[in-house]
């Protein structure tokens, strides 16, 4: 049913919750799983001075994102792909699947209190509203 899972992270809390239903899935049905991260330098095209730096250290949290989804695939006995990739986040991730034959998108919401608890972050949401494939959302345990 699904062959290859792609697991947005952006190494938040709320993408850990994802990652392990992810790497969960990709047990199940033997499945490969791929890790992205996106770097959106569009936030930071303003910056007159530093913002290759800004770049550069985002691209190495990326990896070191990716990294750790690959280590705990790894763990379980589950193939995975790791990719750092720059431009719109909900766009490259869409694209991502599209180009991967992705079966499934595995991502996490933001948002624990008042009305957030009740919306999903705005990337994931364009990508559950954009997205030829099944998108699981995966809500942060709370520590209630």
């Amino acid at each position: 049913m699904y062959d290859e899972i792609l697991v947005p992270t952006d190494g938040s809390p709320a993408s850990d919750a994802a990652i392990d239903h992810a790497i969960d899935l990709a047990e199940r049905y033997d499945a490969r799983l791929h890790a992205l991260y996106v770097v959106d330098g569009a936030a930071y095209s303003t910056l007159e001075a530093g913002s290759e730096i800004v770049l550069e250290a985002l691209e190495s949290e990326g990896k070191d994102a990716t990294e750790r989804v690959a280590r705990a695939a790894g763990d379980a006995g589950i193939d995975a792909v790791t990719t750092v990739s720059s431009g719109t986040a909900y766009r490259s991730i869409i694209d991502y699947a599209d180009e991967n034959d992705v079966d499934m998108i595995v991502m996490g919401t933001h948002g624990r209190k008042g009305i957030d608890r009740y919306l999903l972050g705005s990337v994931t949401e364009r990508v559950v509203r954009t997205s030829d494939v099944p998108v699981l959302t995966v809500r942060q345990p709370t520590d209630e």
